[in-house]
């Protein structure tokens, strides 16, 4: 009886106990939840922005994969919004608006020309709590390929622009990003030895091509899908933006993303903490190996003495037991030479006198030596050669004369058969010729 009421309050003890910890639990997420109610107060559905990083821009001058080796140090399924060319107030303040209902953060890299043209967009940028950064001054197609000095000239004047429009130097971002991405090592050596980070980007929406606000989110999340996480190119300036942004933001949170804010690291504000890996789109894991064997270090030898040589008892055989000597090679295989005794070192060798029967030939061998022919043969074997020519020259024509020689008597043989039964045979009429040419003497002789 006494164990079973002990019995009893253990067990009411562990369920007033479970039933705490499950109520702290709860109230813990209900607070999680108020505190992201908190952030977007009115947008339920809103993507937000999970956290914001700190970078020093002189520790990673470069970024984006689409360019360069590092990216920004985000986890899986992080993404950074930024937007380009603005601002245009048409379109640009729309964005503003979609952010604003999603809260969520962006970095803009502004054009000077703009800025100037609308001071009052950039501060909206600002007061936003965006990240306000620069674009060049007017925008070239082709910076990469203007003259030094006139590309140096448009990263100053940009960024003069743009800090004038927002009246406080210090709001502006040490963050820049080539028109175009158009890069050249003379733009990166004067931007990183101003402090600048340069941004390229590390997957684009093509919203800057004449293509339909279907085509910028399918290709945002299909790169984005690709990339798992990283840096989104977009512009603030374009229709087709606007109308795609809000089904990429709704997109991305139903796919389990979340939207990063990037802010340039201050003397109150440090970088964030991170790992060389992290800079890394995709970092190699430790558990897979490498694709290549590391290099083989030039070592420095300390003592670089000479190894004593091997004494011909080591290498002879003679010495070791009969137990350890090798077995005799099989019929076929290939043997070692027979070793021969050294002479010492202070007795001279004499080596044996060959026999003259070793330099005497046989008779009946034919032995064809072959030597060089003297001038004077060879003068004689060249006019021999000019003679038998000429003599066969002198035969051709001959024998050509007898060739036409024959053919005409073969003709002579076969001019009867030819002309039998067509009247009186030729040789009649050359007769009758012969009588006449007689006759005529005759008269000419009277």
């Amino acid at each position: 009886m006494i164990a079973s009421v002990i019995t009893g309050l253990r067990n009411r003890r562990w369920a007033v106990l479970s039933l705490a910890a499950f109520t702290c639990v709860a109230s813990q997420m209900a607070l999680s939840q108020t505190v992201l109610a908190a952030d977007c107060p009115g947008h339920p559905d809103a993507i937000g922005t999970s956290r914001t990083i700190v970078v020093d821009p002189r520790e990673h001058p470069l970024i984006g994969t689409m360019q360069y080796a590092k990216t920004l140090p985000l986890e899986d399924h992080e993404v950074v919004l930024t937007f380009d060319d603005g601002p245009l107030p048409k379109y640009s303040n729309q964005i503003l608006d979609i952010l604003a209902a999603h809260c969520a953060k962006a970095t803009f890299f502004l054009v000077g020309n703009q800025a100037k043209a609308n001071p009052e967009g950039v501060r909206k940028v600002r007061d936003a709590g965006h990240t306000v950064a620069t674009h060049s001054q007017s925008h070239p197609s082709n910076m990469h390929r203007l003259p030094v000095e006139r590309a140096l000239r448009e990263i100053d004047d940009g960024i003069a622009s743009v800090t004038a429009a927002l009246g406080d130097g210090a709001a502006l971002a040490p963050f820049f990003r080539i028109p175009g991405l158009a890069r050249n090592d003379a733009m990166e050596a004067y931007t990183e030895s101003k402090g600048l980070q340069i941004w390229s980007a590390d997957f684009p929406a093509d919203d800057w091509r004449p293509v339909s606000s279907q085509r910028v989110y399918d290709l945002a999340i299909q790169r984005l899908e690709a990339k798992g996480k990283g840096i989104l190119l977009l512009h603030d300036i374009q229709p087709r933006t606007v109308a795609a942004l809000p089904r990429i933001l709704n997109e991305m949170k139903a796919r389990g993303y979340r939207i990063v804010h990037v802010v340039p690291a201050s003397p109150e504000r440090p970088a964030t903490p991170t790992e060389p890996q992290q800079w890394q789109l995709n970092p190699v894991s430790e558990t897979v190996a490498i694709s290549r064997w590391p290099k083989i270090p030039n070592f420095v030898f300390a003592e670089t003495g000479a190894l004593p040589a091997p004494a011909l008892s080591d290498i002879d055989g003679r010495h070791l037991e009969l137990s350890t000597r090798t077995t005799r090679p099989a019929r076929g295989a290939a043997m070692w030479p027979q070793q021969m005794a050294l002479a010492p070192d202070n007795v001279a060798v004499e080596l044996p006198i060959p026999a003259a029967s070793v330099f005497r030939m046989q008779e009946s061998m034919h032995v064809t030596l072959l030597g060089k022919l003297s001038a004077a043969h060879r003068a004689e074997q060249t006019a021999q050669a000019a003679r038998e020519a000429k003599a066969a020259a002198k035969l051709i024509p001959e024998a050509g004369k007898s060739r036409r020689q024959a053919r005409l008597a073969t003709a002579r043989q076969e001019r009867p058969a030819v002309h039998a039964g067509r009247g009186a045979p030729k040789q009649a009429v050359q007769g009758k010729k012969n009588t006449r040419a007689v006759r005529v003497a005759g008269l000419k002789k009277r």
